[in-house]
């Protein structure tokens, strides 16, 4: 059985990678495949349902079961949702197979970041922002890849289900236990953990920062083919920014970013956040200008999740994987609000208003913080 901390980590980093693409697909390429946006809203909405489903019920087990056994589990199931996503045409069955790449990627959510909290002891933030550093990236590289395969869907999801098979079969020769006996049921644990006023501070934290990531991520080509003449190749150009700066920020911040400056970073990071995608979706600037502020706008926000993750491992660490599990409900929570928020004041009004709610939900965020900084406050 394979122990090593480096090769785990390096597969934990790798599954995060895939984690991206299945995030990013449909964003990516919906408008060259001639989904509608209803069909779009839909396949969103039934992925989000298959990884609320997956996180909480593999983040309990992940308190109590071996990490690399849920992992293995994750990637074969992921495996075979990548190969078969649009091997045929009719819409509703690749619906049924977009609830279970949700599965897949729900798993991963559910195990990789307790499996890490338990393999290193120093330097958390760091390591969970590496993590998910590769959600990025793979978020980026398969946007690029896609560019220049003109859009060639089969070649890339068979490269990627090949690819995460490989992933499985590591996985299920590794052994990753529990690192103390839990003794306490599942109730008690989540009785324990739904009193916690912190957690439930983190939770909106991290809907709020996923949903305007994730939002962004979906919007930004409509964007700026709409409001700034963009085309096809250069709107595609400016989520590779945005994703770029997410990549680049979650490595740089990350790595400067001790146990005793999360609270702080995540003042600075939903500011600056809020400030930067003001200029950005309510003023007119340049086209150089948009790519600049895309990147920063990725860079200020790509660290808040990651630290929210990290804060909440290190504030629950007996029972991290129910408490992680219960905190990644607020990526699906967080990816259906705000969009819906968005369709409905777009739907009302314009969807040019109903951009100002992207800032507006950083502001939301910085304000949670600052009330309760010390209610988050962990022992350094």
């Amino acid at each position: 059985m394979i122990r090593n901390k480096k090769v785990l980590t390096i597969g934990s980093f790798s599954s995060m990678f895939f984690l991206g693409v299945g995030t990013v697909i449909i964003g990516a390429t919906s408008r060259n495949i001639g989904l509608t946006p209803s069909q779009i809203g839909l396949m969103v909405s039934v992925q989000n349902v298959g990884f609320i489903l997956s996180v909480i019920t593999v983040g309990t087990l992940a308190d109590t079961y071996d990490k690399a056994k849920l992992l293995a589990a994750a990637s074969l199931i992921l495996a075979v949702s990548f190969y078969f996503f649009y091997y045929k045409d009719p819409f509703y069955l690749n619906l049924f197979i977009m609830l279970i790449i949700g599965i897949g990627i729900g798993g991963y959510e559910g195990a990789a970041d307790p499996m890490l909290l338990d393999l290193h002891k120093k330097r958390q933030s760091l390591i969970i922002s590496i993590n998910h550093f590769f959600v990025s990236f793979g978020e980026l590289l398969i946007t690029i890849y896609l560019i220049f395969l003109q859009m060639d869907w089969r070649a890339s999801m068979a490269q990627s289900a090949a690819a995460v098979l490989l992933l499985a079969i590591l996985f299920l020769l590794s052994r990753v236990p529990p690192r103390e006996s839990i003794t306490e049921s599942l109730r008690s644990r989540f009785d324990f953990l739904r009193k916690q006023r912190p957690l439930l501070v983190l939770f909106t934290l991290a809907a709020c920062a996923i949903g305007i990531e994730l939002a962004l991520i979906g919007m930004i080509t409509s964007f700026l083919m709409e409001f700034h003449t963009f085309t096809q190749v250069t709107s595609k150009l400016g989520l590779v920014a945005y994703l770029g700066g997410l990549a680049a920020g979650r490595v740089v911040l990350g790595f400067f970013t001790h146990k005793d400056q999360i609270l702080r970073n995540l003042l600075v990071s939903f500011a600056l956040t809020a400030f930067f995608m003001t200029i950005l979706l309510l003023t007119t600037p340049g086209r150089t200008m948009m790519y600049i502020l895309l990147f920063l706008s990725g860079v200020t926000i790509s660290i808040i999740f990651p630290l929210v993750i990290t804060l909440t491992g290190l504030k629950y660490p007996r029972y991290s994987g129910t408490a992680l599990g219960i905190l990644k409900l607020g990526i699906p929570i967080g990816g259906i609000v705000i969009p819906f928020l968005i369709s409905v004041l777009a739907g009302a009004v314009s969807f040019q208003v109903s951009l100002i709610l992207f800032p507006l939900f950083a502001v939301i965020g910085f304000l949670l913080v600052y009330a309760n900084r010390t209610l988050l406050k962990i022992d350094t």
